[in-house]
């Protein structure tokens, strides 16, 4: 959640989310929601073990049974407060894990705006999983008086805490930095999410190396957005608020220029607004004057300067889009072109979709039908998004002018080909279940409960098997089959050659091309 600053009319704005420290101390080593280890291939799965034996109210914030999230987590030392949560350390008692739980006391959410607020931040979480550089929500949870937000643990601390502890960063160092936060940025903005938060507090290093990964953290303050939508609540850190922001009326660009005063701050070591005051510093970004003359500018290169006068433009419509930000010059890889064009997250989520066999791709969809609603809203808001005709229904044209939008070329035959993957019934448009199976991350498939649920509904007679009779049926019942021969799909994935597939197996397939996956079920391994 984020914070409200003191008081303030129109005249004098006061943003949420100036008081966070350290409140989302949050990510890394871990991966998706613990899970207990797969079951054999000798005998048939057996479902996850029921957690209660009579129904749990229902929590009026999250929407579903409250829970005791201390019966699955060891609650730890404290590892930072905001004014609407506190975050601690916590340990996962099956595995040993240790993650950050972010409790949100309910008492604290005085009105609807805030339950809604909660909600959100829960929803955009689980809309960018899977995104390298994103703090990873594990799991949500409500009880009586709380939220829990569980999620990766970070042990390096703030970059705000590094840039302090050097001064400032050379320029290679600090392009390089720079280009990853601006790839958040482009992702997040591909997915339709804005951060409105944006400050050297939420992002946080993975340990203490001195290249150690980045994680942008604490959603709280964060919305969906539709190409166009215009936004009037103040909201942010002073010094990282832009203009548009002060005057009630902005979109994505926003985040753009709060990036731009942390390069200025990287570059130079000192905010380019600033005032004894908080509106001292609101009138200072609306003047809009940048100090280019005090040291160390004068020795800083003009690409870099160009670059930071770019993204602090004051109008918005002028300023640099993230797409192009990774375009300039300055802030690419040894100044150089890239081989291909920057792809975004739903590109290339698409890609992975088409890349699947069509087993696969069924029981994606079985998947996509087991997932929550805080789970798909940011690809249902997507959707929306793209269906500009509201006929529930994407066409080919709607899909080239949604990926257009986001910076992304294609050539006709790859957005062809692309419709192709997602049009699973192949009626010449991707309707909205379509679209959830084909979008979502491929990271849903690690999840124990998922990839059971989707070997279930392939084995019909409960046998344990997976034959080609029932994977047939499964393929008739989405309209998906292409003619292609059953026992040639069910060779594919037939490790031991018995012409029937059992869990291990389907489990297998359904890790298979996701490195993530792989990655994390070694590193899991050691844990059982």
């Amino acid at each position: 959640m984020g914070n409200c600053c003191s008081g303030g009319s129109d005249d004098e704005p006061a943003p949420k989310g100036e008081t966070n420290q350290q409140q989302d101390a949050a990510v890394a080593d871990s991966g998706n929601t613990p899970s207990q280890p797969p079951p054999s291939s000798s005998s048939k799965p057996s479902p996850p073990p029921s957690k209660q034996s009579k129904p749990a109210p229902i929590g009026p914030v999250l929407g579903r049974p409250m829970e005791d999230v201390k019966a699955t987590y060891t609650m730890g030392k404290e590892l930072g407060r905001g004014q609407f949560g506190v975050t601690h350390l916590c340990t996962h008692k099956a595995t040993g894990k240790q993650f950050a739980c972010k409790t949100i006391a309910k008492r604290k959410l005085v009105n609807k705006e805030d339950i809604e607020d909660v909600r959100r931040e829960v929803q955009i979480m689980h809309h960018l999983t899977g995104q390298p550089n994103i703090v990873e929500l594990v799991g949500a949870h409500e009880d009586k008086h709380s939220v829990h937000l569980v999620m990766e643990l970070c042990a390096g601390g703030e970059l705000f805490d590094r840039i302090i502890a050097k001064g400032h960063y050379t320029e290679r160092a600090a392009a390089s930095l720079m280009r990853t936060i601006v790839q958040i940025v482009h992702t997040c903005h591909s997915l339709g999410v804005i951060h409105r938060d944006l400050k050297p507090e939420n992002f946080l290093l993975l340990n203490k190396d001195e290249n150690a990964p980045l994680k942008a953290t604490d959603f709280g303050l964060s919305v969906f957005y539709k190409q166009g939508e215009m936004f009037k609540d103040i909201v942010g850190s002073a010094y990282y608020i832009a203009p548009e922001v002060l005057k009630r009326k902005y979109g994505p660009e926003a985040d753009i220029w709060s990036i731009g005063v942390m390069l200025y701050i990287l570059l130079s070591g000192v905010p380019p607004f600033w005032a004894e005051s908080e509106n001292g510093i609101f009138n200072a970004i609306l003047r809009g004057h940048i100090d280019f003359t005090s040291d160390p500018w004068p020795s800083i290169s003009p690409a870099a300067k160009d670059l930071v006068r770019k993204m602090l433009n004051s109008d918005p419509k002028q300023r640099l889009t993230a797409y192009q930000v990774l375009n300039h010059p300055w802030i690419k890889e040894d100044g150089e072109a890239p081989d291909k064009p920057l792809d975004n997250a739903v590109l290339n989520r698409l890609k992975q979709f088409r890349a699947m066999n069509q087993f696969k791709r069924v029981a994606l969809r079985v998947i996509a039908g087991c997932l929550s609603e805080e789970e798909i809203m940011g690809l249902k808001q997507m959707f929306k998004g793209m269906d500009t005709d509201n006929s529930g229904t994407i066409t080919i044209e709607e899909l080239k002018q949604g990926l257009s939008k986001q910076g992304t070329k294609l050539t006709e035959q790859e957005v062809k080909h692309l419709m192709e993957a997602a049009d699973a019934d192949g009626n010449g448009t991707i309707d909205y279940d379509e679209f959830i199976a084909a979008t979502m991350h491929m990271n849903r498939m690690n999840r124990e409960e998922h990839v059971y649920a989707a070997f279930q509904y392939f084995d019909k007679d409960n046998s344990g098997y997976i034959t080609i009779e029932e994977l047939e049926q499964a393929l008739h019942e989405y309209n998906m089959h292409d003619g292609r021969d059953i026992k040639e799909i069910i060779s594919e994935v037939d490790a031991d050659n018995d012409g029937r597939i059992n869990y291990d197996e389907f489990a297998a397939m359904m890790t298979k091309g996701n490195p993530e996956a792989h990655t994390k079920k070694r590193r899991d391994s050691t844990l059982y």
